[in-house]
């Protein structure tokens, strides 16, 4: 590592005083000192898992659209979503598999592979119209052995926090972007599962080979996501449905929870234009 230049050092700790006055910097200060996770580190409590990690970023060009298809993030994690042996899981706030992501998610559980996704259910989501660039794939997906969970809307962003942990929310929204493939790698990053991720906005995020990380979103799938979300399903005559447990008893809905018939019949009129691609 080269040696730092001089009165560099003295230059940061000037910087990092002056941003300590801002408001900004006031409230960054304040949320580190009240934060639970910042003193178990430095009261060494925090467990640390050391693993290879890669990072994965679009060009800032993308914007401008002056980037090679072949240099898109899409391509990196089509790389590594190409082969899993045994189970893909997947949350993402705003989903929309478009066919080619339906195509690629059949042939994974085509393969035996088990494919579980979690995304926003039409209560909980703030973007209807991508809400609408989801849901007419529900079916086909389903028909395809995929599991999909919707995260049902919640009181307040702590309720959500107890079922769904790292997975988090924003006001009553799931956030998180990840997936985890075999249990063996992580992604955790900026990356939304649309078009507009994948063709338009400049995204970044870390492939974490990391079991122990990716066992712990497995449990989370396993043990949390049934109490903080309802599972779609499709009964015998091929039409959907949602199934939640609220205090251990099963319920069942026939629309979208939660939901007005405008709301969506507003979907369903969005599902039907040709928009995918702006979503």
């Amino acid at each position: 590592m080269p040696a730092p230049v001089a009165g560099e050092l003295e230059a940061l700790t000037a910087a990092a005083a002056r941003a300590e006055q801002t408001v900004t910097g006031e409230g960054y200060l304040k949320a580190l000192s009240e934060s639970q996770f910042i003193r178990d580190f430095l009261d060494g409590r925090q467990d640390f898992d050391w693993a290879k990690v890669e990072l994965l970023s679009d060009s800032p060009a993308k914007i401008l659209g002056d980037v090679p298809k072949d240099e898109l993030m899409i391509v990196d994690l089509a790389r590594i979503l190409r082969s899993p042996r045994q189970s893909v899981d997947l949350v993402s706030p705003y989903f929309v598999p478009t066919q080619v992501g339906v195509d690629g998610f059949s042939a994974m559980a085509k393969r035996g592979v088990q494919v579980r996704i979690l995304t926003n259910a039409l209560e909980s989501t703030d973007v209807a119209a991508v809400h609408a660039g989801y849901a007419k794939w529900r079916v086909p997906l389903l028909q395809a052995g995929i599991q999909l969970y919707e995260m049902r809307a919640q009181g307040s962003s702590a309720s959500m926090a107890n079922y769904l942990g790292p997975f988090g929310s924003s006001g009553s929204s799931l956030h998180a972007k990840t997936f985890t493939i075999d249990g063996e790698r992580v992604f955790i990053g900026s990356f939304n599962f649309d078009p507009r991720s994948a063709r338009l906005n400049t995204e970044l995020g870390f492939v974490i080979e990391s079991p122990r990380l990716a066992k712990k979103v497995q449990e989370i799938f396993a043990t949390s996501v049934p109490q903080g979300a309802y599972q779609v399903r499709l009964d015998a005559h091929e039409k959907l449905y949602w199934q939640s447990f609220e205090h251990g008893v099963e319920q069942r809905y026939d629309v979208d929870p939660g939901t007005t018939w405008l709301q969506r019949f507003t979907v369903k009129m969005l599902s039907i234009l040709p928009i995918d691609w702006l979503l």
